[in-house]
This record gives structure tokens, C-alpha cells and sequence, in this order.
């Protein structure tokens, strides 16, 4: 099964420039552990210490929002996973 993860800018930096990167995985959560695996930098920018999704990030699944259950929703073949991180100011 292969998935296709669009990168923001800002982590396309850490996995070695690509803007696309396609894993395997059926759910959302699988596919960044996949990514991070072999990426080993963005882990610290996809997940918080206990495993969830860093707060700085949104992900999108085929161009709609999967919040609040991002890590755990069903994806299947030839899907697309957006990475958009959010700005945040005061």
C-alpha cells in the first residue's frame, strides 16, 4: 500500500529535501513512524514525548481535515497526507 506525504517546507528540510516522500502504512500514526524511521530528524517535529502529534502540525487526507483522531485514521492505498504547520504568535 503506498502512501504519499506532502511535507511543508520547513520538514521537507529534514528529510534530505524531499517535498514528497511515499511510505506504507494504514493509518496516518504508521505512515509518519514509517517517514520518521527514515528520517530520523523529523521525529522530534512530528510527535510530542508521549507519542502524539506535535501541536505545531495539522494533517490533511486527501485535502480534508482528519482532527481530533489525525494519528488514528484509516488511510488506503494511493492516498495523500498533507503536513501543514501551524504559525503561532502573540
Amino acid at each position: 500500500m503506498s502512501v504519499k506525504i506532502k511535507l511543508h517546507r520547513s520538514l521537507a528540510k529534514l528529510a534530505d529535501g524531499q517535498a514528497v516522500v511515499e511510505v506504507n502504512g494504514n493509518t496516518v500514526g504508521r505512515c509518519l513512524e514509517q517517514m520518521s524511521a527514515r528520517f530520523p530528524k523529523l521525529k522530534k517535529r512530528l510527535f510530542e514525548k508521549d507519542g502524539a502529534l506535535s501541536r505545531i502540525l495539522e494533517i490533511y487526507v486527501n485535502g480534508e481535515s482528519i482532527y481530533p483522531d489525525e494519528l488514528a485514521t484509516v488511510v488506503k492505498d494511493g492516498d495523500e497526507l498533507d503536513t501543514v504547520v501551524r504559525i503561532s504568535g502573540g
